[in-house]
């Protein structure tokens, strides 16, 4: 029997693929769990429309990281830090702190798991951080810390 898997199952296949099995497995554990969906002409046109949405929408969020890099990449943030003598920080500077000082600067929420910093950033000055926003899309902002 064919069928349309609408979730992935172990052994037989990853959701959205049409695959033969008994029919057995079909009517007594995939079709009663919800786990697949017999494969006829309307359900084969209506996973098709829903790979086509979901291309589109994957497509949607390429291009707002590219938009909000774009934005991003080369410009100077200014995030004040409480220091001592020397221009040496108490504490240091994490990606949370970036991630709050980019939302100020771009006025919506950025996610901190995007800012990448190699070195933990305990003096004053201007520190370069690289953004990794997935699908291959890679920016850097530079970081002014300034006393506060």
């Amino acid at each position: 029997m064919k069928v349309i898997l609408k979730a992935d199952v172990k052994g037989t296949g990853k959701k959205g693929e049409t695959v033969e099995v008994s029919d057995g497995y079909a009517r007594n554990y995939l079709l009663p769990r919800g786990l697949a969906v017999a494969a006829s002409a309307g359900a084969l046109k209506s996973i098709e429309v829903e790979r086509r949405a979901q291309a589109e929408k994957e497509q949607r969020r390429i291009a707002e990281l590219k938009a909000l890099r774009d934005q991003l990449d080369g410009q100077t943030i200014r995030l004040p830090a409480k220091c001592g003598e020397g221009g040496r920080l108490f504490g240091s500077v994490t990606n949370k702190d970036v991630a709050e000082a980019i939302s100020r600067h771009i006025g919506k929420e950025f996610d901190r798991k995007v800012i990448e910093i190699s070195a933990p950033i305990k003096t004053l000055g201007v520190h370069t951080v690289e953004l990794k926003f997935g699908h291959n899309i890679n920016g850097k902002v530079n970081v002014e810390i300034v006393p506060e």
